[in-house]
């Protein structure tokens, strides 16, 4: 599995519209054959703060995602609500380990 956290710094006045498109992308993200997850979760201290939790079967797969339609459209309606750049961080599964790396 190739994992991916992606953590977002939203601008206050743009938390619900945040939401809104991120859940909407994670409906969509969740039809693809290589998503195995995609989450998206909200900091409990500071509500403008998220992560989302993708989970693909492969690198190749993360890859795709991000050509599909929706990730795009998702991808320009959130710039602007950004306080910050996003950024993100890549794992692989420690266990179990169906990937063969332990």
């Amino acid at each position: 599995m190739h994992i991916v956290h992606v953590f977002a710094h939203i601008k206050p006045d743009q938390v619900e519209a945040f939401r809104a498109a991120t859940i909407e992308n994670a409906r969509s993200s969740l039809k693809e054959p290589g998503v195995a997850r995609f989450d998206l979760i909200q900091q409990q201290d500071d509500p403008t703060r998220f992560v989302l939790l993708e989970v693909y079967r492969t690198v190749d797969d993360a890859a795709r995602h991000k050509e599909t339609a929706h990730y795009k459209n998702w991808r320009d309606r959130v710039a602007e609500m950004m306080a910050e750049p996003r950024t993100s961080v890549k794992y692989w599964n420690a266990f179990p380990d169906d990937q063969g790396w332990g």
